[in-house]
């Protein structure tokens, strides 16, 4: 078949510039050795010039020792600055200077169908790249923590083991995800964290090693609500958190909060299950006031409560 001049045209654009991020991004892309029992390994890249690396948390998390090799084939021991189970992210550290690293993007502004490209380690061949359009945005998966991690971009840039941690990069080259996770035995289904979080989180465990969420000491299910209450009006939500268990000296039992209490709301949030419990727990409650929303034999009673740092 024939292919028509502006054909021609358009392939050679988007082959520059897939090509053109491949150059600048890739002496920044790493493979990632880890031992513990077993020997394991996956991709991360620099995003300092002073040789911090971003890396899924399951790549790192347990190690007894990270081993990082650069495109240039130079292999360095690293550190463990963090990692956070509950996004999948972590940072490491090698001890070099004046780096090529790669700038984390606003994946805030991404639009589906613009171009996605992936560069890592898949099965151990260094450097790969791949690439796709951004298929979806807004979607949401489990860590292997069992908290849920939210705004995940999918896209149908091919990964395989190997490529998690490494950068799901927009056509300026910028990060605008962390490569976590396909969908198996779908083909074409991909998820990357998206590059507004793992910036929060890189910032935190550079600062502190961990990430502080806030606890206010409940152990909780999910929960319909009477079908009653929900009819008359009486809730904007169907279901809710239903506290089953509180821990002694916690925020929960000192600011009045009971067994078999139902939580649908804190502050003007909605709470219809623990996921937004947990989203809502985030360091900015930590030491502040809030307002839970909780169904108490069939009332709505308003808990004032302080959430303190969480272990």
């Amino acid at each position: 078949m024939e292919i028509r001049h502006s054909d021609e045209r358009l392939l050679d654009s988007y082959s520059q510039t897939v090509s053109g991020v491949f150059q600048k991004a890739s002496s920044a892309v790493v493979n990632i050795i880890v031992k513990r029992q077993e020997q394991g390994s996956g991709s991360g890249f620099v995003f300092t010039p002073d040789g911090y690396i971003i890396t899924n948390s399951h790549v790192v998390h347990g190690a007894t020792r990270i081993e990082v090799c650069f495109v240039d084939g130079r292999r360095l021991e690293a550190q463990l600055i963090g990692d956070d189970p509950h996004t999948d992210l972590a940072v490491i550290r090698v001890g070099l200077q004046d780096l090529n690293y790669l700038s984390l993007g606003d994946s805030s502004r991404l639009r589906v169908g613009q171009i996605a490209i992936a560069i890592g380690n898949p099965y151990s061949f260094q450097c790969t790249l791949t690439a796709g359009v951004v298929s979806a945005l807004g979607r949401s998966m489990r860590s292997q923590s069992g908290r849920l991690i939210e705004e995940v971009i999918q896209t149908d840039a091919a990964l395989n083991p190997g490529n998690s941690g490494g950068p799901l990069l927009n056509s300026n080259a910028e990060v605008i995800g962390v490569n976590t996770a396909m969908i198996l035995p779908a083909q074409g289904i991909c998820l990357a964290i998206p590059s507004k979080t793992a910036k929060f989180i890189a910032a935190e465990l550079m600062r502190a090693g961990k990430i502080r969420r806030g606890f206010i000491g409940i152990s909780a299910q999910n929960v319909p609500l009477p079908k009653g209450m929900v009819h008359m009006g009486k809730t904007p939500v169907e279901s809710g958190v239903s506290i089953v268990g509180i821990e002694q000296g916690s925020p929960a039992q000192r600011f009045g909060l009971r067994v078999g209490d139902v939580i649908i709301g804190m502050d003007e949030e909605v709470i219809s299950c623990i996921d937004d419990l947990h989203r809502l727990l985030s360091i900015g409650a930590i030491g502040h006031s809030f307002k839970l929303t909780v169904i108490r034999d069939f009332e709505k009673v308003a808990v004032a409560i302080v959430p303190q740092l969480g272990q």
